[in-house]
């Protein structure tokens, strides 16, 4: 366990599994799916009733089918379990209205026009806030991150472990790195 072992003697009270797919496709396009559960250790009263303990609350699955550019092509969404089946579930065919938006330009300012509120699942948008860099990672391993393709490398400056000024980019991109004095000028 990497954490610290807990303060206080605990009780488990709820668990979310979120996980987070990418798959390239025979047709040139990439599939990049999330899946969200959430599930109780005990019997769960709900308004809509009650959820025995182990039955997920949530079971929610969201696809977007994107092209190399990130362009989405395609979305879809299902919600096996909700809390309130027939109401929460009403909104998945929404998601269709993501196509045509670009994972890396603009997309998260629009997942919040389109689908904040009640214009969309909390939860289902919540994963989708995720799938930019979900796709970074599903691209990874096509180019050698520290490749040479003229321009900086997408990651650099965007965690404290790559920025510019510091040690790792002097070493695995010497060509990107810019000494500390660099930085306070």
């Amino acid at each position: 366990m990497p954490l610290p072992p807990p303060a206080a003697p605990r009780t488990l009270a709820h668990t979310r599994r979120i996980r987070f797919e990418g798959y390239r496709r025979v047709d040139g396009l990439w599939d990049l799916e999330a899946h969200l559960e959430d599930v109780k250790p005990q019997d769960y009263l709900l308004s809509s009733g009650m959820r025995p303990a182990g039955m997920p609350v949530h079971d929610l699955w969201i696809r977007l089918t994107i092209d190399r550019q990130y362009n989405v092509v395609a979305a879809c969404a299902a919600s096996d379990a909700t809390p309130y089946m027939g109401y929460c579930d009403a909104i998945a065919p929404d998601y269709a209205k993501l196509a045509g938006l670009n994972l890396m330009h603009g997309f998260r300012k629009a997942l919040k026009e389109r689908f904040a509120n009640v214009h969309g699942c909390s939860h289902l948008t919540e994963l989708l806030a995720h799938f930019p860099t979900v796709a970074l990672q599903t691209f990874a391993g096509e180019v050698r991150d520290n490749e040479d393709r003229g321009h900086k490398p997408f990651q650099l400056d965007r965690c404290h472990a790559l920025d510019t000024h510091g040690e790792a980019v002097k070493r695995y991109y010497a060509k990107w790195y810019k000494s500390p004095r660099a930085a306070a000028e």
